[in-house]
């Protein structure tokens, strides 16, 4: 995990905030925090919809960062300070440093937080993965040890996460899709372990929103394979009295594959199951000269960023429950993409010098249209 790059594979503001049917935190003195007119989140308020950004310790030690997650932003996720090889990297022993600040930050400027996240294959702490390894973890004290992380966490941070990404990334790519069986958790514990990693999780906090998240669930694989095979297993779960109160599409997008038209189609079928639904993860790639510049190799890429943008954003807020869209950061500098994917970048909002791309004022006019048009949720 790189130090300052971002980890992954988001209402009137008031002392006590309630969006989407469950009460958030009191936040002391965000009460008297008023974001600029211009900005997204401001823009964004006459519709309830939430604009979000993840957020790393890099952003809250320098000042350019710190004052656009505060101007532009009504709700924060933690790129990595919720994730259990951050907050338990030796075992018995816990570290909320990190997020215990993001938190206070967020109360601070009257922002919600989403959690993430607490079930997932990856950024798990060494002393757990090293143990199931060598045999001294059995299978059920694995499954003990993930209850006994879900209710720790859960209850330090009790009243305090809007929403919460229970489990994430647990279906296969491919077609037809299904629950990963070489999942970590899968194939020690069972596919069944999904259902219950909710209830533990809502009866650890009842009043916060439990997500299911990942990407490629609302059509961006072209195919919806996908979409069908974690819509198929929600409305399961569901029906057997599961506690799962909303689906997270990451919305990780590609200007060399198009936009994704199925997009609010698939958010409506889940709003359908009256689940909410959120853009946590939102970016935009493109192939770049070089990822310390990620100046864009075809400058029609300027175009098709916020073009691509603008049509997800629209989608969400066509549909009423989708509650919150939130980019997987928000500066250049610090996106994951340059490192995962080799030759493209220029992902997020602002490029690597903080500056705001076109794409800013691409949104700013659709939050504008939406105040009069979209639906308020």
């Amino acid at each position: 995990m790189k130090v300052r790059r971002l980890t992954t594979v988001g209402a009137a503001l008031a002392v006590t905030v309630l969006i989407g049917g469950t009460a958030a935190s009191a936040v002391p003195n965000g009460a008297q925090f008023r974001p600029p007119a211009d900005s997204l989140r401001a823009l964004a308020q006459p519709t309830g919809l939430r604009i979000g950004t993840a957020v790393i310790p890099f952003d809250l030690d320098t000042d350019g960062y710190v004052q656009l997650v505060g101007d532009q932003f009504s709700v924060v996720t933690p790129g990595n300070e919720m994730k259990w090889q951050v907050v338990e990297p030796t075992q018995g022993s816990y570290d909320w440093t990190a997020a215990d600040r993001l938190v206070s930050f967020a109360q601070a400027h009257g922002q919600l937080v989403r959690g993430h996240t607490l079930t997932w294959h990856n950024q798990l702490p060494n002393w757990l993965t090293a143990g199931v390894a060598d045999g001294s973890i059995s299978n059920d004290q694995l499954k003990s040890l993930l209850h006994k992380h879900i209710v720790d966490e859960m209850t330090h941070f009790k009243g305090k996460i809007w929403q919460w990404d229970v489990a994430n990334e647990f279906f296969t790519d491919s077609n037809p899709s299904q629950i990963n069986p070489n999942d970590f958790w899968v194939s020690h514990l069972g596919a069944g372990i999904l259902g219950d990693v909710f209830r533990w999780a809502h009866a650890a906090d009842p009043k916060a929103l439990l997500f299911y998240n990942d990407y490629n669930i609302a059509g961006e694989d072209g195919t919806n394979a996908k979409s069908d095979a974690v819509y198929a297993w929600v409305k399961s779960q569901l029906a057997a009295g599961v506690p799962i109160n909303g689906i997270g599409d990451q919305g990780h997008l590609d200007t060399q594959y198009g936009y994704p038209y199925s997009l609010q189609s698939n958010l409506q079928r889940f709003a359908n199951l009256h689940l909410k639904v959120a853009i946590t993860e939102a970016d935009v790639r493109t192939f770049v000269t070089d990822a310390a510049s990620q100046v864009p190799t075809d400058h029609l890429a300027e175009f098709a960023q916020p073009y691509e943008f603008e049509q997800m954003l629209k989608a969400c807020l066509a549909v009423q429950a989708c509650i919150s869209f939130t980019f997987w950061g928000f500066g250049d500098a610090d996106s994951w993409v340059p490192g995962f994917f080799k030759g493209e970048g220029y992902a997020t909002i602002y490029d690597v010098n903080l500056n705001p791309k076109p794409v800013i004022q691409v949104l700013q006019q659709e939050l504008r249209l939406a105040a009069r048009a979209a639906p308020v949720r």
